[in-house]
C-alpha cells in the first residue's frame, strides 16, 4: 500500500500528524544517539589499541637498542676500571637517555661512565633492584649526580659471578609517547609502572603503585622486561556525549519537522493537484536512453515534475502515489499528455526521427473509462511520424483487470510498445510476464547499484537478465551512474541504458542542447 494512502487513512488531524511526527523524531534521536555512541565507542577501541601497540614497539625497540648497547659489558665486571672506563664513557655518550653505566661486582659499583672508579654499594642507589634477576627494573626518586629528578634503573646480571653485572641509570622521557598521543585527546596520560613503585606523566615523580587510578584505558607489557605501560583517559568523554545528544536533538528536530510537513503535504485534499495543473505547476523533464549497441540516444523518458509554490518542488513518488490514491491518476496523466504534446513541438527538430518517446502510465488510468479516448487524443495532438512511443507501467502497483489482455492488444493496435518498469520489485513480476506480452523489461534502479556489491539482489538480476533472455525482451537498465556498472550491463546482453553516467532528465532547452552536441560526444563506455 503508497505511503500516501496509508497516511490518508490513519492521520486525520493535525494533533495525530504531530503526534506521529514527535515519534519519529524520538526515533531518530534514539537510533542516533545508540548508533553514534557505538560507532565513536568502536573507532575509539581501535585507535586506542593501535596507541597501546604503537607505545610496546617504541619501548620494546628501545630497550632492545639500549641492551645490544649494555650487554657486551656483562663480561667486563672483573676488568679493573681503568681499562674499561673510557668504553663506558663512550658507551653512555652515544647512548640516548643514558645518565650514568655502572659496573658492579660483589654488589659494589666499582666503574661508572660519569666518575671513572668508585666503591659504592648499589643499595643506596636502587634498594629494590634485585641483583638475582638477569633483567630487572626499578624506579627511584633520584640519583647521586640528578637529585630531585626520577631515574629508571636496568640491572643486567653476569652469569658468570653472583652480584655482579651492569647496571644503568635511564632520563625516562615521555615527550615521545605525548607526542604519539596528542591526536587523541580523549587519552590523558600514561603510568610506567616497575615493581611497586609507578611514575605517571601528570605528576613527573615515583609514587606507590597502590596509589594510582584504577581501570586504564589499556595496559601494555613489554616482552621480556618487567615494566608495565598503563594508558588513562575515557573511551567517552562527556564532552563527546553532550556533543552527540545536542546533534541528534537537532537531527531529531529536523527529521521531526521534515516529517510533520510530509504528512501535512500528503494529507492535503486533492484539489492541491487539480490547482496545480490549472495553475501551470507541473512540468516534464526528459531523459535520454541509451541503446547499447551503439552509445546514441535512441529514446527519452517523460518524467512528470511539480514545483509547488509554497513546498517547492515535491518529490514524484510522492504526488503520483497520492494522486492514485485519491482517483485523480487520469487527470494528472491527461495533463501530462498535453504538457508532452507541447513540449515535442519545441524540441522535434533536435530529436531525430523514430526517437522512443516513453510515457508511464498507472493501471488505474488503464481501467479508465475514457483511457482510449484519452491516448487516441494524445496521438492527434502529437508531431506525425516523427516519434515511437512506449508507455510504462509499473510492475508493484500493476492491478489485473478482467480487459487488461484487450487493452493492451488496442495500445499495441495504436502503434506503441509496452514496457514493464521496476520489475522485480513487485510481488506477481512472473505472473505478469506470463499473463501479459510486454515488449521492454525495465530493470529497477536498485538492482543496477548492487553491481559490485555481494547483496541479496545480486542473484536477481542475474535471473531477471537470463529470463529476460529466455522472454526474447528488450532489457533497459535504469539508474546507471557509473562505467563499472554499465560494462557490466553490457557483457549481459542489456539492450539499453539509462541514468545519470549519460544524462541526468532534461528540461526542453537542455534536451534540445544535448542533441545538438549528441553527434560529437564520446561513448562513455566502450
Amino acid at each position: 500500500m503508497p505511503l500516501s494512502t496509508t497516511v490518508t487513512r490513519h492521520v486525520t488531524n493535525p494533533r495525530k500528524i504531530a503526534c506521529y511526527s514527535a515519534t519519529v523524531g524520538l526515533l531518530i534521536f534514539l537510533l542516533f544517539i545508540i548508533i553514534t555512541l557505538t560507532v565513536i565507542w568502536h573507532r575509539r577501541c581501535e585507535s586506542h589499541d593501535k596507541l597501546a601497540r604503537n607505545t610496546q614497539s617504541f619501548v620494546e625497540n628501545s630497550f632492545a637498542e639500549l641492551y645490544s648497547r649494555l650487554a657486551p659489558l656483562e663480561n667486563a665486571t672483573q676488568l679493573g676500571c681503568e681499562s674499561i672506563s673510557s668504553d663506558l664513557t663512550q658507551r653512555a655518550a652515544f647512548t640516548l637517555n643514558i645518565r650514568a653505566i655502572l659496573l658492579v661486582a660483589n654488589k659494589t659499583a666499582f666503574c661508572s661512565s660519569a666518575t671513572g672508579s668508585m666503591q659504592v654499594n648499589i643499595a643506596q642507589i636502587s634498594p629494590e633492584t634485585d641483583t638475582s634477576k638477569d633483567v630487572d627494573l626499578r624506579l627511584i626518586a633520584q640519583t647521586p649526580m640528578v637529585p630531585g629528578k626520577p631515574a629508571l634503573v636496568m640491572w643486567l646480571r653476569d652469569p658468570r659471578f653472583p652480584g655482579s653485572g651492569v647496571m644503568t641509570t635511564i632520563d625516562i622521557n615521555l615527550t615521545s609517547y605525548l607526542l604519539l598521543a596528542s591526536r587523541q585527546p580523549e587519552v590523558s596520560g600514561i603510568a610506567i609502572v616497575a615493581g611497586d613503585k609507578a611514575l605517571t606523566s601528570w605528576e613527573q615523580k615515583v609514587i606507590d603503585l597502590s596509589t594510582l587510578p584504577h581501570h586504564p584505558l589499556r595496559t601494555v607489557t613489554i616482552p621480556g622486561y618487567p615494566i608495565t605501560l598503563l594508558l588513562y583517559g575515557e573511551t567517552l568523554p562527556l564532552r563527546d556525549i553532550y556533543m552527540v545528544l545536542l546533534v541528534g536533538l537537532l537531527l531529531s528536530l529536523l527529521g521531526a519537522g521534515v516529517f510533520f510537513l510530509l504528512l501535512t503535504l500528503r494529507m492535503r485534499p486533492g484539489k492541491e493537484i487539480l490547482l496545480g495543473i490549472k495553475r501551470g505547476e507541473f512540468h516534464v523533464e526528459y531523459q535520454p536512453v541509451i541503446e547499447a549497441a551503439t552509445g546514441k540516444t535512441c529514446g527519452l523518458e517523460a518524467l512528470l515534475r511539480w514545483i509547488h509554490p509554497t513546498e517547492g518542488r515535491i518529490p514524484p513518488d510522492s504526488f503520483i502515489s497520492y494522486a492514485e490514491s485519491q482517483n485523480l491518476i487520469a487527470p494528472l496523466t491527461r495533463h501530462l499528455f498535453e504538457l508532452v504534446a507541447r513540449d515535442s513541438y519545441k524540441f522535434r527538430h533536435a530529436v531525430p526521427a523514430g526517437t522512443d518517446l516513453n510515457l508511464n502510465l498507472s493501471p488505474n488510468h488503464l481501467a479508465d473509462n475514457n483511457f482510449c479516448r484519452d491516448v487516441s487524443n494524445w496521438l492527434q495532438a502529437m508531431p506525425q511520424d516523427h516519434f515511437s512511443y512506449v508507455f510504462e507501467i509499473t510492475e508493484r502497483s500493476m492491478v489485473a483487470e478482467h480487459n487488461a489482455i484487450e487493452m493492451f492488444d488496442w495500445i499495441r493496435s495504436q502503434g506503441i510498445s509496452i514496457a514493464i518498469d521496476d520489475f522485480g520489485t513487485g510481488h506477481s513480476a512472473l505472473i505478469y510476464l506470463e499473463k501479459f506480452n510486454f515488449d521492454y523489461l525495465k530493470i529497477d534502479r536498485g538492482f543496477v547499484q548492487s553491481i559490485g556489491h555481494e547483496t541479496l539482489t545480486s542473484p536477481v538480476l542475474d535471473a531477471v537478465l537470463t529470463l529476460a533472455k529466455k522472454l526474447e525482451l528488450h532489457t533497459v537498465a535504469e539508474g546507471v551512474e557509473t562505467s563499472e556498472q554499465a560494462r557490466w550491463l553490457l557483457r549481459r546482453g542489456v539492450s539499453h541504458l539509462q541514468g545519470y553516467l549519460y544524462s541526468p532528465p532534461c528540461t526542453v532547452s537542455q534536451l534540445i542542447e544535448y542533441f545538438q552536441h549528441e553527434s560529437s560526444r564520446e561513448p562513455l563506455v566502450s
